[in-house]
């Protein structure tokens, strides 16, 4: 019979000894952009998510997808689970079907990358909703979640690993040939780390796949739901 290693039950009950009572600051407005290098009009979604990408309060991630490689260029940074995420906030938010480029703000609205005007009222609109998230402890090669009021059916712990530098790639061939695309915060890999139900719980981070990639864990709704917490280990 396997122990149960998953966490040491004295170095979850000290890490949240530690921190009882300190309320949970308001995470960061997470901001998912979906988008393809060979997407012919996903070139200035990218610029605009690389300056979000400085902006305090924000958090931006860039999801590369697969679904336009045949168009005559394969994507560098794109991976199926990256489609498969966004496939998740399509069926949840009653879409048609996934498009890039796609901003998708906390988990709860969407919008064409292509409109910024239209971005930036949305991760206005985030910022000044309340919550009240659960409390993320990095301890160790493990992330200890707080307690909090959970979503209906639960939610989900997602394990989120990207590269903070700025890329730029030019493009070969296809609808962008010939030209540069920018990239910010290229996620470079997603893992679902198991289910959260508002009580306190610990889970294990795998080892990074490559070097220089930040970490970030967040709590969400399950299936494409709404963000309700973000944790990142301090660097």
């Amino acid at each position: 019979m396997r122990k149960a290693a998953l966490f040491s039950p004295i170095a979850f009950a000290l890490a949240f000894l530690l921190s009882a009572g300190a309320a949970a600051a308001r995470p960061p407005v997470v901001v998912e952009l979906y988008t393809a290098q060979g997407c012919a009009s996903c070139g200035k979604a990218n610029a605009h998510v690389a300056e979000l990408a400085d902006q305090k309060g924000v958090l931006a991630l860039t999801f590369a997808v697969d679904y336009w490689d045949y168009l005559g260029w394969a994507d560098t940074f794109a991976r199926p689970e990256f489609a498969e995420r966004q496939k998740a906030y399509v069926a949840r938010l009653a879409l048609r079907e996934p498009y890039t480029p796609q901003v998708v703000v906390d988990g709860l609205a969407q919008v064409s990358g292509s409109r910024p005007e239209k971005v930036d009222a949305l991760v206005a609109s985030a910022a000044k909703k309340p919550g009240n998230p659960p409390d993320l402890r990095f301890v160790g090669p493990r992330v200890y979640v707080g307690s909090a009021r959970a979503p209906k059916g639960g939610g989900e712990v997602w394990l989120i690993r990207y590269d903070p530098r700025e890329q730029d790639v030019a493009v070969k061939s296809g609808d962008n040939k010939g030209q540069t695309i920018p990239h910010r915060n290229v996620v470079r890999e997603v893992t679902r780390l198991g289910a959260w139900r508002g009580k306190p719980a610990a889970f294990r981070l795998p080892a990074a796949s490559e070097d220089g990639l930040k970490t970030v864990v967040l709590v969400q709704a399950g299936h494409g739901g709404r963000v309700i917490g973000v944790g990142q280990p301090r660097s």
